[in-house]
């Protein structure tokens, strides 16, 4: 079985986020980076079913720049056999259509009995990858599972819900995607890292995968404006003299909060 694990570079999440307030882009500058936590869950549940069951390959695929390789080696280092990593300036910026579409030509290149993913990113949190991947590519999607079964024809698993527990089911190939309710990740060993070195990481460019990023039939979104968060200032006080409670009423009506 072939399993294809989307990871991500994105900045730290204890660390400091910060636009670029010309481009509204992400100054990835501004931080640490690091591989996102819920992209190294999804990819433990990938390494937990290679080690049970012998054969089993498991690929690491990331969109991102070349400055991106160092992160995904740290997939490698974790287990990953090998990596997919498609680099193109043209991804700059690049809008979940274009990405879906991007990602999905690269799965169709790589191939894949099961692509697993998170549910969203610490970035952008789009939440809607998973079920547009599994639309370009014709498979069925199992999203937000907070449990997984790995079969050797299927795959099934449980999504918590609002109202209850769903209990989903799929044939392969198929794309799942997990939540944070699955298992903390592994930790890489030395000699995991030191092979790390050695794996093999194929650098894909757009052109190799048909995608034309300015292409005008496909819909793409872009930022019309960008402005620096204002900074806070201090709250209306309202001091109690026996009408504390008008002044509270005449203020919620001329914030229109009643």
């Amino acid at each position: 079985m072939k399993i294809v694990v989307l990871v991500k570079e994105v900045p730290d999440t204890y660390g400091d986020r910060k636009l670029n307030l010309e481009t509204g882009l992400a100054e990835r500058g501004a931080g640490e980076v690091v591989l996102d936590e819920i992209g190294e869950r999804a990819l433990e549940v990938a390494l937990a079913h290679a080690d049970a069951h012998p054969g089993t390959e498991v690929v690491a695929l990331m969109v991102g720049p070349e400055s991106a390789a160092t992160t995904l080696r740290k997939a490698l280092s974790m287990g990953a056999a090998s990596a997919v990593h498609v680099v193109d300036g043209a991804l700059v910026g690049a809008d979940l259509t274009l990405t879906a579409q991007t990602l999905a030509a690269a799965l169709g290149a790589t191939g894949f009995d099961l692509v697993i993913t998170g549910n969203q990113s610490t970035d952008g949190s789009g939440g809607v990858m998973p079920a547009m991947l599994a639309e370009h590519l014709g498979v069925p999607a199992l999203t937000a599972l907070s449990a997984v079964q790995i079969g050797d024809d299927g795959v099934s698993g449980e999504r918590v819900t609002d109202s209850g527990r769903a209990q989903l089911a799929a044939g392969l190939p198929a794309v799942i995607s997990i939540t944070e309710a699955l298992p903390d990740v592994r930790f890489p060993s030395f000699k995991g890292i030191m092979a790390a070195k050695k794996k093999p990481v194929q650098v894909i460019p757009l052109a190799d995968l048909g995608v034309v990023a300015d292409d005008p039939e496909l819909s793409r979104s872009i930022v019309l404006s960008v402005a620096e968060r204002p900074a806070r200032t201090a709250g209306t006080t309202i001091t109690d003299s026996g009408d504390a409670g008008v002044q509270l009423a005449d203020y919620l009506v001329a914030q229109r909060l009643v």
